[in-house]
């Protein structure tokens, strides 16, 4: 009777969603080290699971969500325009610092995993955790590594990158924006954009730009890089 109800009622899974990372939202205004999209997931897991309601009915509304990723990604577009002086302006430096920022992500992970003697193909696997979701998963669908488990390490990164990395940063003495936002973008993507806009529109700027390059340029890596694995 559960899953006729629910599978009938398309807005479950958008209210839901929204319900509950609004009052995410509201806990982390008040205890900051709590992670909205963290709190947001296991929430809703432990209601489901709770409910004993089906993943699939769930989705039925909540995918209409997703649709609104696309927007979302290019609404980033407009602070990298509004700011599109101080981009031309710094554009080899930006460049160069995503491309190291990058090339370290990926090599240091690789030698952990190597020194840990991990099996082949977790390897491949979590050697895109930088970069977003979707470029991870075809990433390590095209190097052989298991697309499923590169999601995890991807979404895994940017909620410790989001929850740290600023900390981080800021206990080594960087305070300048731009050199936040491309840190923040290059290492956590979509969580480290997230998090950098909530702290000023020109970090979160540089943050979206770093994103971006850092997934062109982390893809154009692995064509070496994986000849040489």
């Amino acid at each position: 009777m559960t899953d006729v109800i629910w599978s009938q009622q398309p807005l479950f899974g958008i209210a839901a969603t929204i319900v509950v990372y609004a009052l995410a939202r509201l806990i982390h205004s008040r205890v900051s080290w709590v992670h909205p999209i963290l709190f947001c997931s296991v929430i809703l897991i432990g209601f489901l699971w709770i409910g004993d309601i089906p993943l699939t009915d769930y989705q039925v509304g909540a995918d209409m969500l997703s649709l609104l990723l696309g927007p979302a990604t290019v609404a980033l577009g407009v602070p990298i325009y509004k700011h599109r002086h101080l981009v031309k302006r710094q554009f080899k430096a930006i460049v160069l610092s995503i491309t190291c920022g990058s090339l370290v992500g990926v090599v240091s992970v690789a030698a952990l995993m190597v020194s840990l003697d991990g099996a082949r193909d977790v390897v491949l696997s979590i050697l895109p955790k930088s970069v977003s979701s979707p470029i991870a998963v075809e990433i390590s669908r095209t190097i052989g590594g298991m697309p499923e488990l590169s999601a995890v390490f991807s979404v895994v990164t940017g909620v410790i990158g989001s929850m740290f990395g600023m900390l981080f940063l800021r206990r080594t003495g960087i305070k300048d924006n731009v050199s936040l936002g491309l840190a923040m973008g290059t290492a956590a993507h979509g969580f480290g954009t997230s998090r950098s806009l909530a702290e000023s529109e020109m970090q979160g700027t540089f943050s979206g730009l770093a994103m971006g390059l850092a997934g062109l340029i982390t893809s154009v890596l692995f064509i070496p890089l994986y000849l040489f694995l």
